[in-house]
């Protein structure tokens, strides 16, 4: 068995913009290796975007969103959306793209942007955490570890905004991760979310 997870599946999917099992594929046929699955991908025509990767974000929209249901119920969201080009980040289609992304955070109140975001110290706590769970449920130990890596999904699921499921499903069906990497892919350019800041009424 290849020794790679989702994570890493995840982070070659963002970068190539390809699908999960093209992912899944390239991983598996170079051992795990990141930088030989991108250059299978490239090899087999795959990694369009790949080849963008590094290329400088330096233009980008402002998206923004008020989210006033009560007078003691204010949110509002600012989040950044960055492209190579002016062009791509005047269209019509980006900045809505960053409209419905600071909606999408409006809803989703996540809390870190991606998953190497997440301070060690709060990851241990969850881990510990489920890992009680699991053993109040009467888990075996020995597959209590296992357990945890795939429930901390669900913790990032909820908590880091590229993995978490796109609101509008009227317009992407996926990870907010996902459609991002997928407008790349059809802007033909390096797209990414560089920052995002949720304020709300009440909140710390």
């Amino acid at each position: 068995m290849s020794d790679f997870t989702a994570k890493d599946v995840q982070t070659l999917r963002h970068s190539t913009g390809v699908g999960m099992m093209d992912a899944k594929k390239a991983l598996t046929e170079s051992g795990g290796d990141y930088d030989k699955a991108v250059e299978y991908l490239r090899e087999k025509g795959l990694a369009a975007s790949a080849k963008r990767a590094d290329r400088d974000a330096s233009e980008g929209a402002i998206g923004s969103y008020l989210h006033p249901q009560s007078d003691r119920d204010v949110s509002g969201v600012l989040v950044y959306l960055s492209s190579e080009t002016d062009f791509v980040a005047k269209s019509d289609e980006f900045k809505q793209v960053a409209r419905d992304l600071a909606m999408h955070i409006a809803w989703g109140k996540p809390r870190w942007l991606n998953r190497d975001d997440v301070p060690e110290e709060d990851l241990e706590t969850e881990r510990r955490l489920i890992a009680k769970q699991a053993e109040n449920e009467g888990k075996p130990a020995d597959v209590i570890p296992k357990i945890v890596e795939g429930r901390l999904n669900k913790f990032y699921a909820d908590n880091v905004l590229l993995d978490q499921t796109f609101v509008r499903s009227d317009k992407f069906e996926g990870s907010v991760g996902d459609m991002v990497a997928a407008l790349a892919a059809k802007m033909g350019e390096n797209i990414s979310i560089k920052s995002f800041a949720r304020l709300a009424v009440g909140e710390e």
